[in-house]
């Protein structure tokens, strides 16, 4: 698995991850700074009536990149059956996850497609690998 397509499949997943990494800060550590209100389009009173709700967010998002991240370590160390099920695993629910955004609301395309297509790329370009042997 150290092939150019398998290792520009990494750097997709790792930006995917890195993603949704800063989505989990805004949504569990930073959700009532002005400047995440802003980034969401927020009153302070609406972030206060959802904290909780993102909070909760938050965390699904951080768990999708320690996913990817653990499942291309899992990969690099010799498990790569298991890694590559956490990669994809993780990088599907990201895809659809950004799918599903833009499917609810038509006004968050460009949300949706900053969390939707470096995963989207990085599994195009893992299947490749793989297919590529």
């Amino acid at each position: 698995m150290n092939t150019p397509l398998w290792i520009a499949a990494t750097v997709f997943l790792v930006l995917a991850a890195g993603i949704h990494a800063y989505i989990f800060y805004l949504e569990s550590v930073a959700w009532l700074s002005p400047k995440t209100g802003k980034v969401f389009g927020m009153t302070p009173e609406q972030a206060q009536q959802t904290r909780a709700l993102a909070f909760n967010q938050g965390f699904y998002n951080a768990l999708l990149a320690v996913m990817v991240i653990g499942g291309i370590m899992c990969v690099f160390t010799g498990a790569e059956m298991f890694g590559l099920g956490l990669v994809v695993a993780g990088a599907t629910a990201m895809t659809v996850a950004g799918l599903v955004l833009v499917g609810s609301d038509k006004t968050k395309l460009r949300p949706a497609l900053i969390q939707l297509v470096p995963p989207a790329i990085g599994i195009v370009l893992l299947c490749a690998s793989l297919l590529a042997g």
